[in-house]
């Protein structure tokens, strides 16, 4: 595991900016924790995300696929496509994504209030 501290020269290192990348996107990180729990058809993931429209959500699983963390499967009853975690996703669901997951219920509610104006 790489450490980042505050008087390390490298805290842009290639590995960290990867894996930051999937989450700096809005809706990579909640389409990873949707596939969670299993395979998903596209109509499935646009019902379970609620907020996400079509276009973004097709960017989002381009991306996740390109990176290596999502793949598409043809399935055949009622025919179509599905969506489900590569080992790599799952590691990263099992990992950041559930410890940063842990984070927001924690803190959710500090994260929704306002700022104090400065």
């Amino acid at each position: 595991m790489t450490e980042v501290s505050r008087g390390d020269d490298r805290v842009a290192d290639c590995h960290v900016r990867a894996a930051t990348d999937v989450l700096s996107h809005r809706w990579d990180g909640v389409v990873l924790a949707a596939l969670g729990s299993g395979p998903r058809r596209r109509v499935e993931l646009l019902r379970t995300i609620g907020q996400v429209r079509d276009k973004p959500l097709t960017e989002a699983l381009t991306r996740l696929s390109e990176a290596n963390l999502i793949v598409r499967r043809e399935v055949r009853n009622p025919p179509g496509m599905s969506y489900e975690l590569t080992p790599l996703g799952q590691s990263f669901h099992d990992g950041p994504l559930q410890a940063l997951a842990s984070w927001a219920h924690e803190h959710g509610e500090e994260l929704l209030q306002p700022s104090p104006a400065e």
